[in-house]
């Protein structure tokens, strides 16, 4: 088992097409030699509600874990998260700052830093009453939210402004402070509110999430009077953190080009596309399609390339698959769901399509957690199908790894997908991914070249897609092909870290 999970380089000339038009020039462009956008001296404030080091939830987390650190090429970079019972079990020594008071119905909270072993500086916001708790960040385990996630947020989102005011650290104080999604997205109206020239970013990984809430909490989060109108916070009667940083915020980026541009529509905009589209007529909308961590860039044991080879590892994972999910070894095709078992991931339309893959002699492994009744349905066709399809509900992060390498094809029909990683995971992994023609899906997958897009929302479209892949797959010639230009192609932060630098340099100067 341990030899069908090494890991090492695999080598190929990087590729594009017409399908990827903006995520293209990241897999061909080389920007080792462009000078840096920002100067070296920059400070950047860099605020997440998860980072995978210590606590994730999705793909914030590897983001956060994977960016700042990239950042550092070109600035000095400092991360700022809660301090979760899971954050403060990792680093139960640390130096504590400074103590700060509360403010209205924020409680006080103490600024605690340290240094992860590969030197990047973390501050985290000390408060157990708020973060010293079983589950995610953002909810128990058993699902569902925290009562009070606008306390712990807003308590986030100051600290960020009083940090980048000076007032936390004395000693350091940001040029740039960059917040992510609805948990950190207050941050720009508080450093607005504090009269604060400090430029912010914010980043949107998924606009459905906007941290929503009644005005009645206003005073307990110290929110002003003025700003709950149109032109501030309020959004349609409520609160919303999410907006008060597309208002607030100097510049706003999203995680794919795409996306950026779905999101200024009424289909996509989630209520806030007439905003988004006046920032985008302002130039301060921007997509950049996230990178994936180095890790995928290095699969192969021994550094070794050719068809064989390739082949050769594929088969003993899909081996080990087997074993493992309790299916019988087949010549067929290889599916895989890797995901959340949400209604957005469009697993309804999967387990439709299992039919053909089933009736054509494929096999299909399903992985994942998510709302109860698609459990139930994942549960229920493994169980009609016992030696065509397997299910484990649950993830395991190392099994999902062996499961992308053991796959031909990734199922991935999400109704939206801002920018997603598991279809950069598996064309990494010799995986064809199978998806809709949507955010940043469209942006990273070559139609027909490194994987599949169909363009009708129904099983039928994803039906179509199947069968298509299906037929590369019994073209072996034209099968390899496809999936040797799939696993020649990067993913790396190198071109995005340089864009978002490039972010950072015309928010200073504007």
């Amino acid at each position: 088992m341990t030899d069908v999970l090494k890991l090492a380089e695999i080598g190929g000339a990087p590729a594009t097409s017409g399908h990827a038009l903006h995520y293209a020039p990241a897999v061909k462009d080389d920007i080792a030699d462009r000078p840096s956008p920002i100067a070296a001296t920059t400070k950047l404030l860099f605020v997440t509600s998860e980072m995978g080091d210590f606590i994730k939830a999705g793909g914030l987390g590897e983001v956060s874990t994977a960016l700042p650190r990239q950042l550092r090429k070109f600035c000095e970079v400092r991360v700022l998260l809660p301090g979760f019972r899971q954050v403060r079990k990792a680093r139960p020594a640390m130096d504590v700052v400074r103590q700060m008071p509360r403010v209205a119905g924020l409680p006080p909270w103490s600024l605690g830093r340290f240094a992860t072993s590969d030197g990047l500086i973390v501050y985290t916001v000390l408060c157990d009453e708020l973060y010293d708790r079983d589950g995610s960040p953002y909810g128990p385990f058993g699902g569902g939210d925290f009562g009070d996630n606008d306390i712990r947020f807003g308590r986030l989102s100051l600290a960020a402004a009083e940090i980048a005011a000076g007032e936390a650290d004395p000693n350091w104080k940001p040029d740039v402070v960059h917040v992510n999604d609805w948990p950190s997205a207050l941050a720009p109206g508080y450093m607005r509110w504090k009269g604060l020239a400090t430029p912010s970013i914010l980043t949107v990984h998924n606009l459905a999430y906007q941290g929503l809430y009644h005005p009645q909490r206003m005073r307990l989060l110290g929110i002003p009077d003025l700003a709950f109108n149109i032109n501030g916070a309020e959004f349609h009667g409520k609160i919303s953190f999410l907006k008060s940083g597309i208002y607030y915020g100097s510049h706003v980026t999203t995680v794919s080009e795409t996306y950026a541009n779905e999101i200024t529509t009424a289909e996509h905009g989630c209520g806030l596309d007439g905003l988004l589209k006046t920032r985008m007529h302002e130039g301060r909308l921007t997509g950049i399609v996230n990178g994936i961590d180095d890790s995928w860039n290095a699969l192969i044991d021994g550094g070794r390339t050719g068809d064989q080879i390739i082949r050769q590892w594929k088969r003993r994972n899909a081996a080990e698959i087997r074993r493992t999910f309790d299916l019988p070894d087949s010549r067929g095709p290889l599916f895989s769901i890797i995901s959340r078992l949400v209604h957005q991931k469009g697993i309804d339309l999967s387990l439709e399509a299992a039919e053909t893959i089933v009736a054509q002699g494929g096999q299909l492994v399903v992985t994942g957690r998510g709302e109860p009744r698609i459990e139930e349905a994942v549960e229920k066709l493994a169980k009609r199908y016992p030696r065509a399809v397997a299910a484990r509900i649950g993830f395991d992060d190392g099994e999902a790894r062996r499961l992308f390498a053991a796959s031909d094809f990734l199922l991935m029909p999400s109704r939206f997908e801002p920018c997603g990683l598991s279809q950069m995971y598996a064309q990494r992994s010799g995986a064809l991914p199978i998806a809709y023609r949507t955010g940043g899906l469209v942006d990273t997958i070559e139609d027909g070249l490194s994987g599949f897009l169909f363009s009708s929302l129904t099983g039928a479209g994803l039906t179509g897609a199947v069968a298509r892949a299906l037929e590369a797959f019994r073209s072996k010639r034209a099968f390899r092909q496809m999936r040797d230009h799939a696993m020649a192609k990067r993913f790396d932060w190198r071109r995005p870290s340089f864009r978002y630098a490039d972010v950072y340099a015309r928010a200073l100067v504007a």
